[in-house]
Order: structure tokens, then sequence, then C-alpha cells
């Protein structure tokens, strides 16, 4: 297989320059001005690949690229590489879901101890059953299971008896 330097590089530019002009004239007498701008454009491409030196660099990604697929699709240990990657993936995916169900069962544990102190806090500060006849009883308050953001405001609510 021939590499870069064996080819001719500057007739096939030309070439491919002057077949996209002639087919730029061609568009522009059936589809316009409009269309035959873009395949000049086109065809300028090559020539201007060739006169700054890009065409080399150009030919060195498309053989990387056409190596690497070749190697990617005909090479058993390729695909063996291919696989541990999917493989890791697949379980840093689990372990992501892993460490949430601990990290919400944590969460649940200590809400849960965090209420029943809180609870075991308010049980001595309940008021009798003989209260003044001037207040209205405060009725028997339910254990918050939930800390939203009203239970502050409907707990003075409670205590100035307006529901």
């Amino acid at each position: 297989m021939g590499g870069f330097n064996n080819i001719a590089w500057l007739p096939l530019c030309v070439g491919a320059t002057g077949v996209g002009l002639v087919f730029s004239f061609l568009l522009l007498r059936r589809r316009g001005a409009v269309a035959a701008t873009r395949m000049v454009a086109w065809s300028l491409l090559p020539m201007a690949a060739y006169l700054t030196g890009a065409l080399s660099s150009l030919w060195t990604i498309g053989t990387t690229a056409v190596t690497f697929v070749t190697s990617l699709v005909f090479n058993p240990l390729t695909w063996a590489g291919v696989a541990l990657a999917g493989l890791s993936v697949v379980l840093f995916m689990v372990s992501g879901v892993l460490r949430a169900r601990k990290l919400s069962a944590a969460d649940g544990r200590a809400s849960g101890e965090a209420a029943e102190k809180k609870q075991a806090r308010k049980a001595p500060q309940q008021p009798d059953a003989q209260a003044p006849a001037g207040k209205p009883a405060i009725a028997q308050q339910k254990p918050r299971t939930n800390d939203d953001d009203f239970s502050d405001i409907e707990d003075i609510l409670k205590r100035r008896g307006i529901s």
C-alpha cells in the first residue's frame, strides 16, 4: 500500500476542482445561482487543501480512523476491551444505585430517631386536661412525621384556637 508521498496530489486536486467547476456551471443553468455558488465553494476545497499543506494532515487523520475501525472490527482483543469498558459502566451505575439506597435508608432511620427525640421532649410540655376555662383546650397533638415549613404555623394557630 502506498503512502502519502507516492500519490501525485497536484493533478488529482486540479482534476477534482475542475470537475466541480464544470458541475457548478451545469447547476447554474438548472437550479440557479445559489446552488452553483455552493458547488463552487465545495469545488475549491481540494485545491485549497493542497496549497495550504492540509492535505497531508487530512490523509493522516483518514488513515488513522480507518486503521482504528478495522482493528476494532477484526481484532478480538479490542472487543474484549470494549466489553470490559461496558462492564465498568454497568458497575458504576449499580454502585450509584446501591449508594443511593444506603443513603436513603440512613436518612429514614435518622429522621425516625429525630422524631422520637422530638416527641420525648414535647411529652412533658403538653398541657393538663384541667386547662383554665378561658382558654380552649388544645386538641391531642399528633406526632409529626414530616418536617414541612407550615408545621410551626399550624402549631401557633392551634394554640390560639384558630383552625
